[in-house]
Parts: structure tokens; C-alpha cells; sequence
């Protein structure tokens, strides 16, 4: 049979295989209904398939794709005592596909689909800061090597498809998933999203980046809830990330939870085909969220239509619905033809043919790769870079010989707490803590700590104590913000998210939204015991969201902000405020002063002047792109292009900006250079700032190095009234900068 030919392309043995199947088998490689993590059971050394599974393949012939079959936290309910680590990874999966290839007619094997967010969902998994502390770190090669490595691990085990956050552009911090973002800017997450896709995929692991479209745009920072944007936003903000893993060749992408103008992203055909087939030139699958398919029948009343109008839309692969079981029954009531039924079977099947599964469906069943920090280190370089210094009144680096240190919080002992949401069980002594890392540093006795108050709650009986440390101190180092922990307790919707139905110990993650973007529970109250006190205080924020923290930005003499972190994040943090690295994180997203003021972001259109309120000060705390550092840089002898022709620019011209990079200070340090523009002269609102240019440049002390920043059609153009993609004549504002300073000005003409 030519299927079995390995001489033929993907595509000729996918069609004829195709041509084989039943309506029924064709459906069953479209649906992902089963929990991967309920598939098995493990009692000690034996592991045995469920009952479920097994039907589930019997049902459709084989299986088309199995998700989450190493996923293990508290929605699994897997661990270390009845999860998958180790040998028993490669048994389960072995054990699982050969079922599937035994009992399906053409011995089609299964692809396997698991969580990579931050790193992969799964015991052992290596796991890197969460998203929005990779775009403080303002890295792109970086997070391509730390993707690296997450694709080595992926494919050690099996894995054929990871899902990856990497589309969502943060526009509204109360958003609980804020995390996943790389950050309010465009460009910015646009660059990241391209490194996380090749780093992967290089490594042959296929990448399914989510979520599309615009679920950063929440109404109120609800998840899930209405994008309630024109196509003009859509373009300008919420594309370009998806664009980029697009000519980086993706090979899925998940649809999003949300509505735009009234359009649920998995009905909607002409974002799903016009729009990212038509206009961005994907090639690969959709899969849809968690049960999101279900949401549809908010429209259509029946599970039967549901699954049809996804199908019809552009959904290719199911997870965990209902709907795409019912295809068959949409087919034979003419919602759908059996060719829409092919076309998504066909990429697929064609998909298991590139990756080889026919020929190799098995695992070695070798120990897995193992991936030491002290071998594998970007998780912790990561988190070194990401860290933003906000404040430092001479404070910082800290001189420690003979001062009594205190270090107080909620944040400064709890790995969970700087891990982010969508992270597994952890290993007993696995990663370090601020405090870990600050004892390891210094010595076991030379830190002393007290909690201070729970993350969230009202228990409070502890702050006392911590105010009597703080008193008996010469220095305290406070470590409070938020968690995405669920390993506190939480309880779970059918999609994973948690939900906020009685006592949680968590502010942040997918379904916790918040009103206010205040400290969680009673750690104002903690801040503000301690300050009191008199005692040089050195705050360390750790958050899964920009806060809105004013008072204690005022208060502290030093501000250090660290989204999520991963498992190095106390490590990274206690060799920065130590003095043994220097801080080049730069805000991925603007601090707001109040919720009131949102949105914050820097990046508004022209037509009105935002954050503007009889009540409060203009402007952000602290704008994206802002940072500090332990050394002082210069930015000099900048020559900014004068003029560029249409012409030049439309056959590939880039306009370069030419300038010195110093480093003045006593450290070694990264600098972050910024090229920013605003369109003077447009057919349409433009926005008042839009970063289109940057890099992260390492500096020896004293060192200056000649660099450059270029601007080419795609970072001129705009989407005209004809919402056409075009460069337009006219004047350009350009600023350079670095770290929020700006450092020099000058205009570009674009002529006719």
C-alpha cells in the first residue's frame, strides 16, 4: 500500500491512508478527548492503561491525539507517588502508543500533545521564568537557547506537540493570565514568539503556540471574556506575534476562549481561514482550547452544530469537548461535509508521517535526559536578566559584612510562590528560594526570616513577630507580591483553570482575575509595619502582574520587581542584590499607579491624552522599558538616518541607527538600547510611541562598542483606511533610548 511506502512524500501516504479510513476513524484522528494524565495508573513499579482510554481507542480505531500524559500538579492530581518521572515516562508512553498502533486497522500511531508554558508540565521538567519574566529580559537569543532545551527534553520523551503560550499581548494587568504574556508591546512579544518557536522546533519538536486571538484584550480583565477591538487593533497589536511564528513555521496554533465583536475565535471563519491562512500564510493545525468548542453551543443550543461550526470555521483537533465527537452526526445531518472532515484529518495524519511515527512509533526506554542548572543554566540566566531594578537611593548592591540582615515576607521562602501557574510538583530540594539562595550565599545563620503574613488571607498574627525582627536588624530585605500556586489548595473548573469559590492562596493564573491590583491579603499592612520601623528596607516584588504599589515604591530605598522567576529565581535575586550580578531587566509592561488609571499601557493612540485624571498624576509609576542598573551607560556619537524613498524601503532598504554604547561604571553589564517612533504625518491614528527596534548588548566595565538599530518597510508601514499593510510618506520622530532614559532624538523623512 503506498501509505507504507517510506520513499513517498508526507502528504501521497497521508492521502492514501485517508482514503482508507471510515467517517468514523477520520473523526477519531480529530478528537483529543481524553485527560493523558488519566489514561494510566501507576501503583509503584506497575503502570496499567484505563479503562477510558482503552475505549476511547476501540471507539474510533486508534486515537488521533492524546494530551497531557506526563502533566502532573494539582488539577491531575499526579506527584512523585503516582506520576510519571524517570523510567516509568518512556514505559507509559510505550505501553499507550502500542495499544493505540495494536488496535487501530492501519496501525496509525497517536500523537502525544503536552504543556510547555514556562518549560514542560511534567515531573523533572525543566522550567524557565513564566513568559512575562522572559520579556523583562528583553533576550531573544536567550529564550531561543532556553526553548533549546525544553525541545531536547520534549523530544527525549516522545512529545509531538507543545503547547506554548506565546500569542497573548498583555493590555490589562487585572487579567489573570497576565503571565503568559511576554508583555504589552507588540514587537516586543513578537520577537520572543519567534525565538520560543525556533528554539523548539529545531530541537524537532512541532510547536503549537497559543492562544489565537486577542485574549489580551479581556473586557475588564476577565478571562475569557469579549475582545472588544476593530480590525485595525486586531492587526496592530494582537497579530504580529502570531505573524512571527508564522514565517518561522509553526506548526499549530490553539484557537482562544474569547469573542471579538461578537465573533467566538472557534467560529470564526474569517480569522481562522481568511486572516491567519489567508493573510499570514499558516500551513498547519488549529487545535482548540479546553472544552472551548462546548462554549459554542452559547449559540447554537447543540453540541452537534457546535463541533460543526468549528470545523467549518477552521478548528482542525478537539480538546476535551464534546462537540468534535459528534461529527459524524453533523455529517449525516449536512452541517458539515465529509471533505471539511478529510481536510483536517489530512494534516493530521500528514503531521505523524513527517515525524517518522510509522516507521518509529516507540521509545527507547533509556533513563530521560536529565537537565542539571549547573549544565543546562538559561533557566537561571533568565532569571538573573529578568529582574528589574526600579529604585536604588544608594542601597544596592547590598554590603552585608556585619550587618544583621532580616529577610520578611510571604515571597521569600516558597518555591511554589515563584514558580507561576501551569507548573508540576516539584522535587524535594529542588530550585531555591530568596531565602536559599541568600543562605547559600552568605552562610546558613547570617539571615534570619519570618514570614510576616500568608500570601493571601487575613491571617495576620504573624506581623508582630516579623516588626520585632525588623526592629533587632540592620537591613531588611522584604519579599512580597503574589502567587499562581495551586498547591495550596484551589479547586478546579473542567478546563484546569481554578476557581474562586471559597479560600485560595493565590492571586494570580488562569481564572483569577483581580478588581484591584493592590498586594494580595494583609501584605500592605506587613510593608507598612516594617517601614515603620526606620530600618533600610530593599522590597523584592514577585508577581505574576504589574501591581499597582506607589507607597511602597515611595518608601523603600530599594525596589527590585521579578516576575515569576521559576525555580533559580531565588538564586538569580540573591546574586543580584548581592552585588554579583548587575539587574538588566526592563519592564515588559508599565507599573499603573491605581487600577483606575488602566490601561497603562505606553503605547496609546495619539488621538487623546491618556491616564489622564483630575485625581491622580499622569503617566505610569514606571513605564515599559524602564530599568536600572548597577553601573551607569552612555549612549553617544548617534547618527540617525536623514531620508529613505518608498522605493528603497519596498525593495528591501533597512535605515540604520548609528551609535556608541558605553559602559561607564565599575561592573561588567547588559544594556538594553530602544528604538522607538511615532508617525507624524498618517492616514490614521498612530500610536504616540512604538518601540520597532532593540537588542541586549553585554559591556565589560569601561568597554564602548560600536552598534546599530535599523528600521525597514515592515516597521514604517501601517494599516491604512483601505486597512492595506503600506509605508506612507511623511515624517518619523525617532528616539533612542535605554532603561526608560532617553537618549537622543531625530526625525526620518520618507519620500515618494
Amino acid at each position: 500500500m503506498l501509505y507504507q511506502d517510506a520513499s513517498k512524500t508526507p502528504r501521497e501516504r497521508a492521502e492514501d491512508l485517508l482514503s482508507r479510513l471510515t467517517l468514523r476513524e477520520k473523526v477519531g484522528q480529530l478528537n483529543q478527548r481524553l485527560y493523558g494524565f488519566s489514561a494510566y495508573t501507576r501503583e509503584g513499579e506497575d503502570i496499567s492503561l484505563s479503562q477510558e482510554f482503552t475505549e476511547e481507542v476501540e471507539r474510533y480505531s486508534g486515537l488521533g491525539v492524546l494530551y497531557g500524559l506526563y502533566r502532573a500538579d494539582p488539577w491531575s492530581q499526579r506527584d512523585y507517588s503516582n506520576g510519571l518521572y524517570g523510567k516509568y515516562m518512556k514505559r507509559a508512553y510505550n505501553l499507550a502508543q502500542k495499544y493505540v498502533v495494536e488496535h487501530s486497522r492501519f496501525g496509525i500511531p497517536m500523537l502525544l500533545s503536552t504543556e510547555c508554558p514556562h518549560g514542560h508540565q511534567a515531573l523533572d521538567g525543566y522550567l524557565l521564568p513564566v513568559n512575562l519574566g522572559v520579556g523583562a529580559a528583553w533576550n531573544p537569543s536567550l529564550t531561543e537557547e532556553a526553548y533549546r532545551v525544553c525541545g531536547k527534553q520534549l523530544k527525549d520523551l516522545g512529545v509531538h506537540y507543545a503547547l506554548i503560550s506565546m500569542l497573548d499581548v498583555l493590555r490589562d494587568p487585572r487579567w489573570g493570565r497576565s503571565e503568559e504574556c511576554y508583555g504589552e508591546d507588540p514587537f516586543l512579544a513578537a520577537s520572543l514568539a519567534r525565538s520560543a518557536v525556533k528554539g523548539c522546533q529545531e530541537e524537532g519538536v512541532p510547536v503549537v503556540a497559543k492562544h489565537f486571538c486577542a485574549q489580551g484584550e479581556g473586557t475588564g480583565g476577565v478571562n475569557a471574556s469579549a475582545a472588544r477591538i476593530g480590525p485595525r487593533e486586531l492587526r496592530e497589536i494582537h497579530l504580529p506575534s502570531m505573524k512571527a511564528c508564522c514565517e518561522e513555521g509553526v506548526a499549530g496554533v490553539m484557537a482562544a476562549y474569547n469573542e471579538i465583536d461578537g465573533m467566538y475565535c472557534h467560529g470564526n471563519k474569517e480569522l481562522l481561514q481568511d486572516v491567519l491562512r489567508g493573510e499570514l500564510g499558516f500551513t498547519g493545525a488549529v487545535m482548540a482550547d479546553g472544552c472551548a468548542i462546548d462554549r459554542l453551543d452559547n449559540l447554537t443550543g447543540s453540541p452537534v452544530a457546535s463541533g460543526a461550526m468549528a470545523l467549518d470555521a477552521g478548528v482542525d483537533i478537539s480538546l476535551w469537548d464534546n462537540g468534535f465527537s459528534h461529527l459524524e452526526e453533523a455529517v449525516e445531518q449536512g452541517l458539515v461535509s465529509e471533505a471539511q472532515v478529510d481536510r483536517a484529518a489530512l494534516r493530521v495524519l500528514e503531521l505523524k508521517f513527517q515525524l517518522g511515527l510509522f516507521e518509529n512509533p516507540y521509545l527507547s526506554e533509556d533513563e530521560p535526559l536529565s537537565f542539571p542548572v549547573e549544565e543546562y543554566p538559561q533557566s537561571l540566566e533568565l532569571a538573573r536578566q529578568g529582574a528589574v531594578l526600579l529604585k536604588n537611593q544608594g542601597i544596592l548592591p547590598l554590603r552585608p559584612q556585619g550587618k544583621r540582615i532580616a529577610v520578611i515576607g510571604p515571597n521569600a521562602d516558597d518555591l511554589y510562590h515563584q514558580m507561576g501557574d501551569y507548573s508540576p510538583a516539584m522535587a524535594q530540594g529542588a530550585g531555591a528560594t530568596l531565602l536559599k539562595g541568600l543562605r547559600e550565599l552568605l552562610g546558613e545563620d547570617s539571615v534570619r526570616y519570618a514570614q510576616g503574613c500568608p500570601i493571601c488571607g487575613q491571617e495576620g498574627a504573624a506581623i508582630e513577630e516579623a516588626v520585632a525582627l525588623a526592629r533587632e536588624s540592620d537591613l531588611v530585605i522584604l519579599a512580597v507580591g503574589g502567587s499562581s500556586s495551586r498547591f495550596a489548595g484551589a479547586s478546579f473548573d473542567i478546563n484546569g483553570a481554578a476557581e474562586t469559590d471559597g479560600a485560595i492562596m493565590m492571586d494570580c493564573g488562569e481564572g483569577i482575575d483581580c478588581s484591584t491590583l493592590r498586594l494580595p491579603g494583609l501584605q500592605d499592612q506587613l510593608c507598612q509595619a516594617v517601614l515603620e520601623t526606620g530600618k533600610p528596607v530593599v522590597a523584592v516584588v514577585i508577581g505574576g502582574r504589574p501591581y499597582a504599589i506607589p507607597e511602597l515604591c515611595e518608601a523603600a530605598q530599594g525596589v527590585i520587581y521579578s516576575f515569576y522567576p521559576g525555580p533559580w529565581g531565588g538564586r538569580a535575586l540573591a546574586e543580584i542584590l548581592l552585588g554579583k550580578v548587575s539587574p538588566s531587566g526592563r519592564l515588559p509592561a508599565s507599573l499603573p499607579r491605581s487600577v483606575g488609571q488602566l490601561p497603562c499601557y505606553y503605547n496609546p493612540k495619539s488621538s487623546y491624552r491618556p491616564t489622564h485624571y483630575c485625581d491622580q498624576e499622569d503617566g505610569a509609576l514606571y513605564p515599559f522599558g524602564y530599568g536600572l542598573s548597577y553601573t551607569e551607560f552612555a549612549i553617544e556619537d548617534v547618527r540617525f538616518p536623514e531620508k529613505v524613498s518608498l522605493k528603497e524601503l519596498e525593495a528591501g532598504a533597512r535605515v540604520k541607527v548609528r551609535f556608541v554604547l558605553k559602559n561607564l561604571g565599575d561592573m561588567d553589564a547588559w544594556a538594553v538600547p530602544q528604538l522607538f517612533i511615532h508617525d507624524v504625518q498618517a492616514s490614521t491614528v498612530r500610536r504616540v510611541r512604538e518601540l520597532k527596534a532593540f537588542d541586549k548588548v553585554f559591556l565589560k566595565s569601561g568597554q564602548g562598542e560600536e552598534w546599530e538599530l535599523s528600521l525597514g518597510a515592515a516597521e514604517l508601514s501601517l494599516w491604512d483606511p483601505a486597512m492595506r499593510f503600506v509605508v506612507e510618506p511623511g515624517d518619523f520622530a525617532l528616539s533612542l533610548e535605554e532603561g526608560g532614559k532617553v537618549y537622543a532624538t531625530g526625525t526620518l523623512t520618507v519620500t515618494p
